[in-house]
């Protein structure tokens, strides 16, 4: 059969959608790249944010002309939208053929099979652990045979007041540290050069779902950032996204020891104000915040930092939002990824009212986007002359007659390529200008 498949959302979203194709692949089908030549239509979905929701079933909604054409086409809803909704997605969405929640994403292969034989609507959302290690497929063409994302956890304990995760991808769950490192010396040995280590909170990785901060010489993660490290062709290992509380001193130590962990940390912080922290049930105050960041940067003096933030959260002040922009500033960050707060149903949040004004929250959302736009430029220009290593990662996708690659540090730049260059390769640019988002250089 061929095999469309359609993602949104996080990383992981990602991730899974490449280990379908994986999956799909070894058992004798065909991906695909354009609904019309399909025979099974997957839709990997998000719940996170309603706007991810609203495009999936708008997409979806839109398939039931492509069904009228060809009535043996199969169509399913998987992931953290087709958990929370479950079958009530058949009501909307009479169309459909399956809807398969986040806990039961390792059985699509068998699943497709038999529907295409039964024609039955069938929708399964039970929660199971062995989802976890039955989503080692990979599928190099999705990615890049340079670059691999491995999940090393599933689920999350911590109930955030704004957030479904813990309803729609289940409790905490860690894979053994063998398993993780089998698949990566198994990406490793087909090209691969970088991997992303992958989890709703990556660094609690082996706590067995602990949401209290770990000893200062107790980490998990540390062990096996360590363990990666030694792995003979790998070059580099990033991670996302970890949870504050976790970067105790253990894993800020062995960060800086190895040298293929990346300096380019993940640090949500969604607010700066402690009063809205804890109506968040964000367990920890600016103050522990800026102690995590200042531990981390004396470890790794080129650390560059990234954020989620949620602006109009709700009863947040123009005080509490002018405490989230100094925090922003002094932390100084290069990446941030700025929400306007919606609620989402079942989340403990989406029962308060939602008080703050919709144009309130995109007037915050534009001046931190603002503060980011002037904090890149700045961070970027003092860069113009100094040598950086990147990892080739290939044509740059504006323009194929220049390359591009990124620091350790996640910092993006463009350069000439030389006679016999290739992606997932180290070299050495020497920095010639800075632009708003990016640099430009020549190879060394």
């Amino acid at each position: 059969m061929n095999v469309f498949i359609k993602t949104y959302g996080c990383q992981m979203n990602e991730r899974d959608s490449e280990a379908f194709a994986g999956m799909l692949v070894k058992a004798g089908h065909t991906v695909v790249w354009s609904e019309e030549e399909a025979d099974v239509l997957l839709f990997n979905t998000c719940s996170v944010r309603e706007q991810a929701e609203r495009k999936a079933i708008g997409k979806i909604g839109y398939m039931k002309k492509l069904k009228a054409k060809k009535p043996d086409l199969v169509i399913g809803v998987m992931g953290c939208m087709a958990q929370r909704l479950g079958d009530k997605l058949f009501e909307e969405l009479p169309h459909l053929d399956f809807v398969l929640g986040t806990g039961q994403l390792h059985t699509i292969v068998p699943l497709i099979e038999s529907i295409r034989e039964d024609r039955r609507h069938v929708a399964n959302v039970a929660e199971s652990a062995a989802v976890l290690t039955g989503m080692g497929s990979h599928y190099a063409p999705m990615t890049g045979s340079w670059h691999g994302q491995i999940a090393i956890t599933r689920g999350c304990n911590r109930f955030c007041s704004y957030c479904i995760v813990p309803y729609v991808r289940g409790r905490e769950i860690s894979r053994e540290i063998g398993d993780v490192l089998d698949e990566a010396r198994m990406l490793v040995d087909q090209g691969c050069r970088e991997i992303m280590l992958l989890g709703q909170n990556v660094a609690a990785y082996g706590l067995g779902g602990n949401v209290n901060a770990p000893a200062p010489d107790h980490s998990p993660f540390a062990d096996l950032l360590a363990e990666m490290n030694k792995i003979e062709g790998l070059l580099r290992i990033r991670f996302t996204s970890p949870y504050p509380t976790y970067f105790n001193a253990k894993l800020i130590r062995t960060i800086a020891e190895c040298e293929k962990v990346c300096h380019n940390i993940h640090l949500p912080l969604q607010s700066g104000s402690d009063r809205i922290l804890k109506l968040m049930n964000r367990q920890y105050t600016r103050a522990s915040y800026m102690e995590v960041v200042n531990n981390i940067r004396a470890a790794l003096p080129d650390v560059t930092f990234s954020t989620d933030v949620i602006v109009g959260f709700p009863d947040e002040t123009h005080d509490d939002f002018l405490m989230t922009r100094d925090v922003m500033n002094e932390v100084g960050f290069d990446n941030s990824f700025i929400f306007k707060y919606s609620p989402r149903p079942g989340a403990k949040s989406s029962f308060v009212e939602d008080s703050v004004p919709q144009e309130v929250k995109e007037e915050r959302n534009q001046i931190l986007l603002g503060d980011l736009k002037n904090r890149v430029e700045a961070n970027l220009k003092q860069l113009v002359g100094s040598v950086q290593e990147v990892l080739v990662e290939g044509e740059s996708p504006r323009n194929p007659d220049r390359w591009c690659g990124k620091t350790g540090n996640s910092r993006l730049i463009h350069f000439e390529p030389d006679d016999g260059i290739q992606a997932g390769t180290l070299r050495k640019v020497l920095v010639k200008r800075a632009g708003t988002v990016s640099l430009s250089g020549e190879l060394i």
